[in-house]
């Protein structure tokens, strides 16, 4: 075999693995936003838009620091609306705050805090239903007010809790593949 053709069947051969490595990652990709749940079934706990004060910042392990949701800028008083269609599993106090949270399908929890709570344990509501409002005093956000809106995942089968960027349930950024060089 000559030279060009070796080369060529080295480029044929890494050319077939980023192609396969492409479509291994769209179909983890994939499967990872369905069981998150479908970008319609989520949107932004309160309206307008607001800013985000504080990013997500994962643990490196659940027991380390870290930041567990995002703080969202918000006025005192601002209603607090469910991020996705779930029932009310917690409606009251935690270390002195008040703390909303709910459960969507597929083992997924959202959190509010610090939020006095409209609703009631047992709840069944909607995408957009008004959970609360949400109060001052929240440590460390440089708003009147900031909304800590938090998400987990419980792993059933390993009763393993992972703490996931709640901004990526919006699915407000595109995903684009960048060229190989």
């Amino acid at each position: 075999m000559n030279r060009l053709g070796r080369v060529g069947g080295i480029y044929h051969r890494r050319l077939i693995s980023i192609v396969l490595g492409i479509i291994a990652l769209l179909g983890l990709v994939a499967e990872q936003s369905v069981s998150a749940a479908p970008h319609e079934e989520f949107g932004w706990p309160m309206q307008p838009r607001p800013a985000v004060e504080r990013q997500f910042d994962r643990p490196a392990q659940d027991w380390l620091p870290g930041h567990r949701g995002v703080d969202l800028a918000g006025t005192p008083g601002q209603a607090v609306f469910a991020a996705g269609a779930g029932i009310v599993v917690f409606a009251g106090r935690v270390a002195g705050k008040p703390v909303v949270s709910i459960d969507h399908p597929g083992g997924l929890r959202t959190t509010y805090e610090p939020v006095q709570a409209e609703v009631s344990v047992g709840l069944r509501v909607a995408r957009g239903a008004r959970i609360g409002t949400v109060e001052a005093g929240h440590e460390g956000c440089g708003a009147a007010a900031c909304l800590h809106w938090g998400a987990r995942r419980d792993e059933s089968g390993h009763s393993r809790r992972e703490y996931i960027d709640p901004l990526g349930l919006l699915h407000s950024t595109p995903l684009r593949l960048k060229p190989v060089t």
